[in-house]
């Protein structure tokens, strides 16, 4: 049952307990306006009875549209940016539908958590058919699972924090996926040939952002859980 929905600082105080603390209303410009728009989007879907879960899903679907589109001639990695980019929308905005209407809980942090990965996969799948070499697209996907997996391990450790905010979180996924995709379209109506060296160089920049953060939050982990104990 939804309870009574929460305005901005409410919700803000609820969002920082759930991300390690981390105050949004203390954020950068840009930050703090995505996380205020996902709310009051959030909003206004809890007060339309929709709950978190059916975001969630809408996000996948969109995913999964993403490689569908992106092998189209001519629009197709346009269009596989456009959907990337609304389901980076959805993901903010199941969160905030949930935190906004009292529903958070631990099962749909697992949901949650699981669309992400499987909507990663899809964006790396589009890479891959666009021309991006199988083996950089796996070593992508494969950092990317272990920078997350890193995570959980540590805090089922007992890491209270999420350890660091590093170079290689999803929100830089997204931006290199939908970067990635407009500048192999873009190159693609050049020469069609250019689209699969573009989509290589957005790869490696994946796979090197990834394998910093990871660095990164290992570092961070140790530090944390030497302190714990």
């Amino acid at each position: 049952m939804v309870g009574r929905q929460l305005n901005w600082n409410e919700y803000a105080t609820a969002w920082a307990r759930l991300h390690g603390g981390f105050d949004p209303r203390v954020a950068t410009p840009v930050v703090r306006g995505w996380l205020r728009f996902s709310y009051h989007v959030g909003f206004l879907l809890g007060r339309l009875r929709v709950g978190p879960t059916a975001v969630t899903v809408v996000g996948v679907l969109l995913c999964l549209c993403v490689p569908l589109l992106a092998v189209r001639p001519g629009d197709g990695p346009f269009l596989g940016a456009l959907f990337v980019l609304l389901a980076s929308v959805a993901d903010s905005v199941d969160g905030a539908v949930a935190v906004a209407t009292g529903r958070t809980t631990r099962l749909g942090y697992v949901y949650d958590s699981l669309a992400d990965r499987i909507g990663e996969a899809a964006w790396l799948v589009a890479f891959w058919l666009v021309g991006a070499p199988g083996a950089l697209v796996a070593a992508g996907g494969a950092l990317s699972w272990l920078h997350e997996y890193v995570r959980a391990r540590a805090v089922a450790a007992g890491m209270r924090e999420i350890g660091a905010v590093t170079v290689g979180e999803r929100p830089t996924r997204v931006c290199v996926a939908v970067a990635g995709l407009l500048l192999a379209g873009l190159s693609g109506l050049i020469e069609v040939d250019l689209a699969a060296g573009t989509i290589t160089m957005a790869t490696a920049v994946w796979v090197l952002l990834a394998a910093f953060g990871l660095g990164q939050l290992l570092s961070a982990v140790r530090r944390a859980l030497l302190d714990a104990g």
